[in-house]
């Protein structure tokens, strides 16, 4: 019995964990969409709104993930699959913007595009600093990990873009990086969605094989 009990408190203790965390991420990522997204329509830049929508897909995500932190497995599996396919929908929206950014090139400001991709690197070198210990504790965490190790690498591709339109005054590195964070979306996507069928394939084997 105080075995069980003892189970119990712990599991209640690793989801009051997870629970603060999201919180704290949640936070920082509304903020800092609203932040860069309004940065990267004044600046004129793909790579940096890019950047702003994987700041709202994050909240998002984040929300979602704090809904399911005591749910079941498959539960969190169905989640970890919705999640996937926001991340997908981003990447569309991101290749849309670059078709047309193609059509009606614009030069960026690329001190905008600095600015806030450096604000924007701190922000999520934060959550992932946060999210760490975590990254392996469930399916619903560890695709929280995927998203928030995504920002990072998001972060660093818009300071190369800034510094790409500084050098040769165009709007084609913004573009160029614009399509390269659409694929790593893409990628992303498509692991998370693998990871999500594959859970929820075996929390329903494992249904079957207890009855």
């Amino acid at each position: 019995m105080a075995s069980c009990c003892d189970n119990n408190c712990a599991i209640e203790a690793l989801q009051e964990r997870q629970r603060s965390t999201l919180i704290k991420v949640l936070w920082i990522n509304a903020v800092m969409f609203i932040v860069i997204i309004s940065a990267a329509f004044y600046g004129k830049s793909t790579a940096l709104l890019t950047d702003g929508l994987d700041n709202l897909g994050d909240a998002l995500t984040y929300g979602l993930s704090l809904f399911v932190v005591s749910k079941t497995r498959d539960k969190k599996a169905q989640v970890a699959l919705f999640k996937g396919g926001l991340i997908f929908l981003a990447a569309c929206f991101v290749i849309a913007q670059v078709i047309y950014r193609l059509v009606t090139p614009v030069l960026p400001l690329y001190e905008v595009m600095s600015i806030f991709s450096m604000a924007g690197l701190v922000a999520n070198g934060l959550c992932l600093y946060l999210l760490w210990r975590h990254r392996h504790e469930d399916i619903n965490m560890s695709s929280v990990y995927e998203c928030s190790r995504n920002d990072i690498a998001t972060n660093l591709s818009v300071i190369l873009a800034a510094v790409g339109v500084w050098l040769f005054s165009s709007g084609l590195p913004d573009i160029i990086i614009g399509s390269l964070l659409a694929v790593l979306l893409l990628k992303s996507s498509a692991r998370v969605i693998t990871e999500a069928l594959s859970e929820m394939a075996q929390s329903k084997k494992s249904k079957g094989e207890i009855r």
